[in-house]
C-alpha cells in the first residue's frame, strides 16, 4: 500500500486518510475519492491530502476484517457488515461465551495490521451483545497476513442455557429460623430462572452427614439435572458434614474452595455412579449479589464441564467484593454492551400524484408489487421491528403485504404530506430503540445488505449518529437516524422529509458506501417504472 501526501488533483481513486471540512460537506476518513471529489478539493483550494492507494497483494480494510470474522464465528454468533476496517461478531442467543484465549493471543501475534478483541472468556452474554470485534489498523492489510489469521475453525461461540430442574436440599439447626429457609430458596429460585433452571425437587433435613445423605439421595431420585446442598453451617473443611453427606449418598468431592471472593466456601462434587453434578452452596449465595457460586452454576446451566482446574483458574478476577475506591454493586445484570436496536420504517402512504390514477407501490416489479419487494427486502435485514405506514389505499397495500412480519401504522392525515407518515410511524416505537432505517415504498432495489452496512456503521457512542448510503459521491436512501433525533423528524411539518437535519448535524454524519445503485433509485413516474421494467429484463 502507497501511503502518503498526494496532489489533490491527482487524488482519484485514492482512499482518503483523515476527514476533510470543505464547504460542500465533510469528507470523511475512508473515503474513496471520486473524480466529482477532486473538483470540489481543487475548487476549495485544497492542493494536497493524505491518502493511500492499494497495490497488487493488499487486501482492503473491510474486505480483510469480514473474511477474519467469518472464519472466527462458531455457534450461537452472527457476524455484522464490516465498516471502517471493523467486523463485529455478535451473540444470537443468551449464555456464556466460551473463547479460545491462546489462539487470540496467536492471532494478534500474525502481524500489527490484525487484531481481534474479545469479551472475558465464560462471560455471561444476552442476545444481540457484542462478543468481539476484528479491527484492521490501517486502511488495507497484506493478503499473507490475512490468510494466517483466517482460522480453520471457530475461536468463540456461545453456549446458551438449556432447561434443567433443580434439586435442592437445606439443612437446618435447631436455631434455624423457617425464614431463613425460605429466603434462601427465593434467592434461589430467582438465580435458577436467569439460567433457564427451575426447582424440580425440595428436602430439607437435619444438619448432620446421614439427613443430608437421605435428603440428596431423595432428590436425586427425582431425575434432577443438579443438586444443591445449602447447609446450615458452613463449610470449613472436605470432611465437614455437608460433604461428609454427600459422600454417604455415594458422592465423590471434586473440589472445596475457589479463589473467588465471595465464594471461597463453595464446594463441587458428583454422584460417583451418574456423574450428576452437585454443588454445596457457599452461605454468600443466600445474598442476591454476584459470587462464585454463580460462576460455577451458569457454566453448569450452559451444559459446560467445569473440574477442580477450572475452579483454580478463576482467581485472576476473582475479586468481587465492594471496596472503597470501587464502590459499585455487584448485581446479576449483564455486563454488557448491547448492539444498538435498529428498527425500520417504511413509508407507504403517499398518493403516487406523480404516476397518474396508478398506486406506484402496487405496481409490479419482478412478480410482486413494488412495495411488497422493498419490505422484503427490510425485512431480509437486521431491522426490527419493521413498521408500515399506510395512507393512500391502506387496505390494498396491508394485503399486498400479507403474510410478512410487519406492524402497520395508518397515517389518516397522509395528504398533508410525508412528514406526517414520519410521526405515525415513528410513534410506534418504543423506548429501547436506539435508531431506525427510514425507508421507501417506490425503492425496490436497496438490498438487505445495504441496510446491514449502515447498521454496522451505526454507533452514536462513536458519533455516528446519522448513517447515508453513499454511491459515487451521491446520498441516497434510506437513511439510518439517532433516536435523539425523532423528536426533531416528528416536528417537522409539510410534505417534506428530514433531509434538512443531515445538513444541520454533519458532526455526527457517517457516509457508507454502496455497491449498486439502489441506493438511488426511486420509482416516481410511468416512464421511471418502464425504464426499470426494461433494464430488469434486458
Amino acid at each position: 500500500m502507497k501511503f502518503g501526501r498526494i496532489g489533490a488533483a491527482e487524488a482519484e481513486g485514492a482512499i482518503l486518510a483523515h476527514s476533510l471540512r470543505l464547504d460542500a460537506g465533510v469528507f470523511k476518513k475512508g473515503r474513496v475519492l471520486s473524480s466529482d471529489d477532486v473538483a470540489a478539493l481543487v475548487e476549495a483550494g485544497v492542493e494536497t491530502v493524505v491518502a493511500a492507494r492499494l497495490e497488487t497483494g493488499d487486501v482492503p480494510e473491510d474486505t480483510a476484517a469480514k473474511r477474519i470474522a467469518d472464519t472466527l464465528a462458531g455457534p450461537g454468533t452472527r457476524v455484522a457488515a464490516a465498516f471502517t476496517g471493523r467486523c463485529n461478531l455478535l451473540a444470537e442467543t443468551e449464555g456464556l461465551l466460551v473463547v479460545d484465549a491462546e489462539r487470540v493471543d496467536a492471532l494478534n501475534r500474525i502481524d500489527e495490521t490484525v487484531t481481534v478483541a474479545t469479551l472475558p472468556p465464560y462471560e455471561r452474554v444476552a442476545a444481540r451483545q457484542l462478543l468481539a470485534t476484528v479491527k484492521i489498523i490501517p486502511l488495507a492489510a497484506a493478503e499473507a497476513s490475512v490468510a494466517k489469521a483466517e482460522a480453520s475453525e471457530p475461536l468463540l461461540r456461545v453456549a446458551p442455557f438449556t432447561a434443567k430442574t433443580v434439586g435442592l436440599v437445606m439443612s437446618e439447626l435447631p436455631g434455624t429460623k423457617a425464614s431463613v429457609l425460605a429466603s434462601t430458596r427465593e434467592v434461589l429460585q430467582s438465580r435458577l430462572a436467569r439460567v433457564c433452571a427451575s426447582l424440580g425437587a425440595e428436602r430439607i433435613c437435619d444438619h448432620d452427614e446421614t439427613a443430608i445423605a437421605a435428603a440428596v439421595g431423595e432428590v436425586v431420585a427425582k431425575g434432577v439435572n443438579l443438586v444443591i446442598v445449602s447447609g446450615a453451617s458452613a463449610v470449613v473443611d472436605r470432611r465437614d458434614v455437608v460433604p461428609a453427606g454427600i459422600e454417604a449418598a455415594c458422592g465423590s468431592i471434586d473440589h472445596f474452595g475457589m479463589p473467588v471472593d465471595p465464594g471461597n466456601l463453595l464446594l463441587l462434587a458428583h454422584m460417583t455412579e451418574t456423574g450428576l453434578p452437585v454443588i454445596g452452596m457457599p452461605g454468600c449465595a443466600r445474598s442476591p449479589k454476584l459470587n462464585g457460586f454463580d460462576w460455577v452454576l451458569e457454566r453448569l446451566a450452559a451444559d459446560l464441564t467445569i473440574s477442580a482446574y477450572d475452579i483454580t483458574r478463576m482467581g485472576a478476577g476473582g475479586l468481587l467484593k465492594e471496596i472503597v475506591s470501587r464502590p459499585q454493586p455487584r448485581t446479576h445484570t449483564v455486563a454488557e454492551r448491547e448492539t444498538p436496536h435498529v428498527a425500520a420504517l417504511m413509508l407507504a402512504a403517499g398518493q403516487s400524484r406523480r404516476m397518474g390514477a396508478r398506486n406506484k407501490l402496487l405496481e409490479e416489479v419482478d412478480g410482486t408489487t413494488m412495495v411488497r419487494q422493498a419490505t422484503e427486502n427490510v425485512l431480509a435485514s437486521q431491522a426490527r421491528p419493521v413498521v408500515v405506514v399506510t395512507g393512500h389505499e391502506a387496505e390494498r397495500v396491508r394485503t399486498a403485504l400479507a403474510g410478512l412480519d410487519v406492524t402497520f401504522a395508518h397515517n389518516p392525515d397522509y395528504a398533508q404530506g410525508l412528514s406526517t407518515s414520519l410521526r405515525a410511524g415513528l410513534s410506534k416505537f418504543t423506548g429501547d430503540v436506539d435508531g431506525a432505517l427510514v425507508c421507501l415504498g417506490d425503492m425496490p432495489q436497496v438490498r438487505a445488505a445495504q441496510l446491514d452496512a449502515l447498521i454496522a456503521a451505526f454507533d452514536p457512542i462513536e458519533g455516528h449518529a446519522i448513517c447515508v448510503p453513499v454511491v459515487g459521491g451521491k446520498r441516497g436512501n434510506p437513511v439510518l437516524w439517532g433516536s435523539e433525533f425523532f423528536a426533531q423528524i416528528g416536528s417537522v411539518a409539510g410534505d417534506v422529509g428530514a433531509r434538512h437535519l443531515i445538513g444541520e448535524n454533519a458532526a455526527v454524519l457517517c457516509e457508507v458506501p454502496a455497491d449498486g445503485d439502489g441506493v438511488l433509485l426511486d420509482i416516481d413516474t410511468p416512464e421511471a417504472l418502464d425504464a426499470f421494467r426494461n433494464r430488469r429484463s434486458a
